[in-house]
């Protein structure tokens, strides 16, 4: 117990260097081991959808100062990303690939990488590539629909709430009986929103992690407990 909480002295710093062979073969070690977990137990595949989103800001919106436009662009990308995750998109995901729920759509195979104005990309993770290929074209598809039927009714609805504002030449009932179905499609998008697809078909591939990255964390575990090893157990055989 005292020498676990003793301070750091020389002789430490002396033990782990006269040991660097011991660390050499540690990290060999855990470079093989990581390299036959990922042979015999390989990540998933992943693959990526892309679709181009643009917030038309300079007809949606005037704002006096950057910082404003930036808080503009920032609600609206939230307001997007949660239609990317909305139970009409992900069922919609669900009905056409089939064999899964929303709830693993959402917290374990689908990935939303930065979005922002221009290129959102869409990840989709499975151990069948063509099944991860389907899931990342049938969610962007999904996604774009979503986008494009609420910028609509947001149009529509924009328009209603003129009509009403004049007067609807004295009978609004048609026109607020359709509001209130108008303002759920519409989910508070812009209707100056446009997303359209740029990749949804043969899309690329690829394992979600390289074999690299498991030889090196092996590499780098074994190393970690190398050194553990020659600090903390007695003894001169690991030091020469």
């Amino acid at each position: 117990m005292s020498l676990l909480f003793s301070p750091p002295s020389p002789e430490d710093l002396t033990r782990l260097l006269k040991a660097w062979r011991f660390w050499v073969l540690a990290a060999l070690i855990g470079g093989i081991l990581g390299a036959a977990l990922y042979l015999i137990t390989p990540p998933a595949y992943r693959a990526r959808a892309s679709a181009q989103v643009d917030f038309n800001i300079e007809e949606a919106y005037t704002p006096t100062q950057d910082k404003q436009a930036f808080y503009y662009l920032e609600r609206e990308v939230r307001k997007l990303q949660d239609v990317a995750f909305s139970d009409a998109v992900l069922q919609a995901v669900a009905d056409e690939v089939g064999g899964v729920s929303i709830a693993e759509l959402r917290d374990e195979k689908l990935l939303l990488s930065q979005p922002g104005e221009a290129g959102w990309h869409f990840f989709a993770e499975d151990r069948d590539p063509q099944r991860a290929e389907a899931l990342a074209s049938a969610w962007t598809n999904a996604f774009i629909a979503e986008v494009r039927d609420a910028a609509t009714a947001s149009m529509t609805l924009q328009s209603f709430h003129a009509e009403i504002e004049t007067g609807c030449d004295g009978d609004c009932s048609s026109i607020e009986a359709q509001v209130a179905a108008l303002e759920a499609r519409a989910r508070g998008i812009s209707p100056y929103v446009e997303a359209g697809p740029l990749q949804t078909q043969q899309l690329p591939v690829t394992r979600k992690l390289d074999i690299s990255a498991y030889i090196l964390i092996g590499a780098l575990s074994f190393v970690a407990i190398a050194a553990l090893f020659v600090l903390f157990v007695p003894g001169r055989r690991v030091e020469r």
